[in-house]
């Protein structure tokens, strides 16, 4: 028997039975162990499978991750404490007459029934989910309930705040007395298990929205109701970020740090006035993490194909020149230069970089954080760079034509230059440094290459399906049916591992363009783009787009994600 929604399990095993949750149970007395790991042990059947057959065993209807995100917890009968510490959660029943449904993880949890039927009315009854589910879906609800846990009194009495910078511990959250500081901390703490690069908070009528981003993509989190309630979110933020919190007609910028099991993590906040209030964004940068990423930090970790990873590598060894990575906000840019950097990284070589901000701590290498309040801007710095005697340089971003001037000389006097760039695509690269007044001659001499990347989200192992191509979306694809004659079309159900949304991880697909000798005379004659790419299909250039095909014909990801991300 499967679950709704769950992939089928090919594994023989052994059948689920009442003699062997017996048998179970006797092991797991003398082991020591949980009955419920034990007994998923001794059938060997894969978790959805197991906790299929365990429902059907018990009688219990069985609900997955869609279900629970579909109906409504209630907590007016069940607080949000109760549940994430008894591993349960009471909903709502589907009907407005219906009793309430009581959804464990474990049916062999008999003080957490026996408790329920304590605490809570009479006719209720009882479902099962898959642990991992059941964990995920709490840990959506965390944010917003484990901070209006414990606000009482009236939401919308406006608090004043402390204007003092002040870290945060996270694992105090339950200490706080106060409601607003309670949510804020609630909301970073969730963000961070989320492994979220955002936290957009949107102020939309009468309620805040909460987001995070997460794989690129934004999810909502939850909302808190009330404007006042909203404008007092916004203010702490503010206060944290060390922000005027009267004036709210202009943008501000700001930064804050907070602590998590001894490691700081920093945040880059953007406050942004709107037609109802003000909507914040906080970036989220784990240098900690980000460090200890870095140090093992390879080509071949960012799932780049091996023609691309060959391609950046000869790039990356050039005595001097200059390596451009393009592609929009969030594709990986910065990552794959340092990834490159890491690889030729002996210390032999006098290596210095400018950033705004430093996101991996690299060994023995100088890195400049980027500060324009004190003048320190990317021009500036790299001037100064320049008389440190490096043999490589690493440029974060070209912003303007200042910076790329330098950056195009650094290249003609015997530096290597890795830089990033916004640009759709290799060929776009060459119009935005000539727009932005770089002589044509040098750019092509400086020039190495040019890297164009995307990031795409990945089918979630854990519950990804087979399931026929859609005809509209091989249509929007540019494919037609007998072109994906034996593609292994898959599409993530949800799950736990996913928290519902059926992607789990990003891949990098890159277009990576060698300079000729052909493509520097195109260049400095300023050629159209239309000869640039026929020189480039000549030379054997593989598009970002046909990369991501080959992920969908393994099933990795999706067409849906495929015409998100490129075109």
């Amino acid at each position: 028997m499967n679950a709704p929604g769950f992939p089928h399990n090919p594994v023989a095993s052994v059948p689920l039975s009442a003699a062997l949750v017996q048998q179970a149970r006797l092991a797991a007395l003398s082991q020591g162990r949980p009955m419920l790991a034990m007994l998923e042990e001794m059938t060997g059947l894969e978790p959805e499978a197991f906790v299929a057959e365990l429902a059907a065993l018990f009688c219990y209807p069985l609900w997955t991750i869609g279900a629970l995100q579909a109906g409504t917890p209630a907590f007016g009968l069940m607080p949000y404490t109760d549940c994430a510490q008894r591993e349960c959660v009471l909903m709502d029943g589907p009907g407005a007459a219906s009793a309430p449904v009581l959804v464990v993880g474990d049916p062999f949890a008999d003080d957490t029934l026996q408790w329920a039927d304590c605490a809570l009315p009479a006719g209720f009854s009882v479902a099962l989910t898959h642990p991992d589910e059941l964990t995920a879906y709490l840990a959506q609800q965390e944010n917003v309930q484990q901070a209006m846990a414990g606000m009482g009194g009236d939401a919308d009495q406006v608090e004043s705040f402390d204007q003092s910078i002040e870290d945060i511990s996270l694992v105090r959250i339950s200490e706080d007395s106060s409601p607003v500081v309670k949510l804020v901390n609630s909301t970073i703490y969730d963000a961070l298990k989320f492994q979220a690069s955002d936290i957009h908070l949107e102020c939309d009528g009468d309620k805040l929205i909460i987001k995070y981003r997460v794989d690129g993509v934004l999810v909502q989190a939850g909302q808190v109701q009330g404007l006042q309630m909203a404008e007092q979110i916004i203010s702490r933020i503010k206060v944290m970020a060390d922000l005027d919190i009267a004036e709210r007609r202009i943008p501000q910028d700001g930064r804050f740090k907070v602590r998590v099991k001894g490691a700081e993590i920093d945040f880059r906040v953007s406050i942004m006035p709107n037609i109802f209030g003000e909507d914040a964004v906080l970036r989220l940068l784990d240098r900690r993490a980000l460090t200890e990423a870095a140090q093992s930090l390879r080509l071949e970790s960012l799932g780049l194909n091996a023609d691309a990873i060959v391609l950046i590598r000869r790039l990356a060894a050039k005595p001097h020149g200059m390596l451009l990575v393009t592609g929009p906000t969030g594709s990986g840019k910065t990552t794959t230069l340092y990834a490159a950097i890491t690889e030729i990284n002996t210390g032999r070589d006098k290596i210095v970089t400018i950033e705004d901000p430093v996101e991996y701590r690299l060994p023995r290498v100088l890195q400049i954080p980027v500060n324009e309040k004190k003048g320190l801007t990317f021009a500036r710095g790299l001037r100064s760079i320049l008389r440190h005697d490096p043999d490589k340089i690493m440029i974060g971003e070209i912003r303007d034509d200042e910076t790329a001037q330098i950056a195009v000389q650094a290249a003609l006097t015997g530096h290597l230059v890795f830089t990033t760039l916004h640009a759709n695509n290799v060929f776009d690269v060459v119009g935005r440094f000539l727009h932005m007044g770089v002589d044509a001659y040098s750019f092509a001499a400086a020039l190495n290459g040019i890297v164009a990347q995307r990031l795409l989200r990945l089918n979630c192992e854990h519950c990804a399906v087979a399931v026929p191509p859609d005809p509209d979306e091989l249509r929007d694809s540019g494919l037609a049916p007998d072109q994906v004659q034996g593609w292994r079309f898959k599409l993530g159900a949800g799950c736990g591992h996913c928290r519902g949304t059926g992607y789990k991880g990003r891949k990098a697909v890159a277009e990576v363009l060698m300079l000729n000798d052909a493509m520097r005379e195109m260049i400095t004659t300023r050629a159209p783009v239309s000869r640039m790419k026929e020189e480039a299909a000549r030379a054997g250039i593989r598009l970002v787009r046909e990369a991501a095909l080959d992920l969908v014909r393994q099933g990795e990801t999706t067409l849906m994600e495929l015409n998100r991300v490129t075109y």
